[in-house]
């Protein structure tokens, strides 16, 4: 069997996807290979293809219980001898498993990072062929990555007790430059064979919105969407996440919630039923996370801004892993930015038993930290192109429109905000550049505290210029200056507004600056949502419905029989035969043998029900 079989037989496609070729014939000839590759486009089959080809065991490094079992539940309905070892075995059922891999019954095995160097682990690499070491969400290994993992570090030292070490190669899809130097240099790779594909995912839609009343407009969005679409919301605290679950089940739509501090049984339970579709929407911290597999997730929802844009493309990238069309939407208001700069400033301390740090470096990471922080709020607040914004802030080049984001799809209009900016800009040189935006928001407001008459503020000269504007409009001009480099902000637990390079344009020289008002949404956007085709639509159902019982029968998720992209595939081709059946996309060899009958019947049963030219019935 060569790579091309292997990749039919298994996962049902004729070709590689982008990338993909290159890095599984650096594999395959034992070189080490680094992927830095978007999500949903096909990292794991760069290792999961050559596995099934080398001669021996290979080990996929992965941080996460839940992306280990959703990756070995896909690989065996494809046929594919798969384990994992990590926390949620049983030592009983740790031990089976070790010895059925002695024995030769996994090509692959799935291992949490802190699993390596435990005596029985290295005892049992020590009597096995392991040809190859895979690194999953390699980015953990770096502190400038947002998911740092200190463990991750241990791989190092763990390749070098192996009797013989093999090719390593190291996935990602969220790296910056910084980050990719440091995952060679700390996994030590061998001259890997590197391969960017770029960080573009065609099929998201991107929007950022403002809203007044938050739960409504998350309830609009909703409204957008089929039942049957499912989606993850992710708010920043715990307790957001009890709250807009338990609004979100009042209202009718069924939801279940998932952070760290609900009992590990429930989070387990929660996340099987939304992945099983036993429940639409899950409601979230990041601690959902990390590799979720689910591939036709229709939205993800930001109720709250995250603190980096590593963190919110992960995040949002969990829509649309079939490549079908999916919406990212981000909710911001300016209580978002204050939570996540009060989340930095308790971040990093020495007492952090996982990774101790000193104090020059816990500044230091503070400091990047507020950085990133400052180009997340710059996403919320651009008018220029969503993607585009995106792919620059990683390194990638891209037309300054895409016509498939909010603001490129905008309904709302531009204002003339020359002199609110001038009025703005003279309070923070009146005021001695000493305050922070909650200060200079209030005295343009004129707001009558004791705090602002305390300091005098009353009586400055600019007290009051905009008082005809609320205190959030007035934030909202602030944030937009500090986009177009008006304002600078400091990076500090209590950051101060100061004038930026272009302010004296503005004051001095008659710049314009331009600010975007939306106009209120009577309905949310259906931009980019899941456009199921109009025809066909019965037969999309009645496979759905088939796709479901099959799924419940067997005890796994809908998606591990087919994605809704082979669903879809199915419609267009109403393939009659089971070799016209084989050529859709995603039908291996394994899922022909076991479903192929029940699909065909159905698809014929329609055809006949409604006559028409069928593709592939020759």
């Amino acid at each position: 069997m060569d790579k091309y079989e292997a990749l039919k037989t298994y996962f049902g496609y004729d070709s590689f996807r982008p990338g993909q070729e290159a890095l599984v014939d650096a594999i395959l000839q034992k070189k080490d290979a680094f992927g830095i590759m978007p999500t949903g486009a096909g990292k794991s089959l760069c290792y999961q293809v050559p596995a099934l080809l080398l001669s021996g065991i290979t080990l996929v490094v992965s941080p996460l219980i839940s992306l280990m079992q959703d990756q070995v539940r896909a690989l065996i309905a494809a046929g594919v001898p798969a384990a994992y070892f990590n926390s949620s075995l049983t030592l009983r059922q740790y031990r089976r498993a070790l010895e059925n891999a002695v024995h030769g019954q996994y090509k692959i095995i799935y291992v949490a990072p802190e699993r390596l160097l435990t005596a029985n682990f290295l005892d049992f690499t020590a009597r096995v062929e392991i040809s190859l070491v895979a690194v999953d969400e390699a980015h953990c290994v770096s502190q400038w990555g947002q998911d740092f993992r200190p463990s991750y570090l241990m791989i190092p030292t763990f390749l070098e007790k192996l009797p013989h070490r093999p090719p390593v190669a190291a996935f990602t899809a969220t790296a910056t430059e910084a980050v990719q130097k440091d995952v060679v240099s700390l996994l030590k790779l061998r001259a890997p064979v590197q391969v960017v594909t770029g960080f573009d995912r065609q099929n998201l839609f991107y929007e950022v919105r403002r809203p007044d009343r938050k739960k409504d407009e998350l309830l609009h969005v909703l409204s957008s969407f089929s039942k049957t679409d499912s989606g993850i919301v992710y708010c920043a605290t715990r307790s957001t996440v009890e709250e807009i679950c338990s609004f979100l089940t009042e209202q009718g739509i069924s939801a279940a919630p998932y952070h760290a501090g609900l009992p590990q049984e429930t989070r387990s339970a929660n996340q099987q039923a939304f992945l099983f579709d036993r429940v639409r929407v899950i409601v979230a911290t990041n601690a959902f996370g990390m590799g979720i597999d689910k591939p036709d997730v229709r939205f993800v929802i930001h109720y709250n801004m995250p603190k980096d844009l590593e963190s919110y493309y992960q995040e949002a990238g969990r829509a649309g892993r079939d490549g079908m069309p999916a919406q990212c939407i981000l909710f911001y208001d300016a209580r978002d930015l204050h939570l996540n700069r009060f989340f930095i400033s308790v971040s990093h301390n020495q007492d952090d038993a996982d990774a101790p740090l000193d104090e020059e470096a816990q500044e230091r990471l503070r400091a990047r930290d507020y950085a990133r922080l400052s180009k997340m709020t710059g996403y919320c607040m651009t008018d220029g192109c969503l993607r585009h914004y995106i792919l620059q802030y990683f390194g990638e080049e891209s037309p300054l429109s895409c016509q498939n984001c909010g603001n490129c799809k905008r309904r709302g209009r531009e204002k003339d905000m020359t002199v609110d900016a001038q009025k703005i800009l003279s309070c923070v040189k009146r005021t001695g550049e000493r305050f922070g935006t909650a200060i200079i928001a209030e005295v343009l407001h004129g707001s009558k505290t004791a705090r602002l008459e305390r300091m005098g503020l009353t009586r400055n000269r600019t007290y009051g210029l905009l008082k005809d504007l609320t205190i959030p409009e007035i934030r909202a001009r602030i944030e937009r200056l500090l986009v177009l480099g008006c304002l600078t902000r400091t990076d500090s637990d209590y950051p101060i507004l100061q004038l930026g390079p272009h302010a004296r344009g503005v004051l001095f020289e008659n710049e314009k600056v331009f600010f975007y008002e939306e106009r209120r949404r009577k309905r949310a956007s259906r931009e980019g949502a899941n456009a199921q085709p109009a025809e066909n639509g019965e037969l999309f159902e009645s496979l759905r419905a088939l796709r479901a019982k099959i799924a419940k029968k067997q005890s796994v998720p809908a998606y591990v029989v087919f994605t809704d992209a082979t669903l879809h595939a199915l419609c267009e081709r109403l393939p009659q035969t089971r070799q016209a059946l084989l050529q859709v996309p995603g039908m291996g060899e394994r899922k022909l043998a076991r479903y192929g009958d029940a699909f065909l019947a159905c698809i014929r049963a329609y055809c006949e029900k409604h006559p028409q030219p069928a593709a592939g019935s020759s």
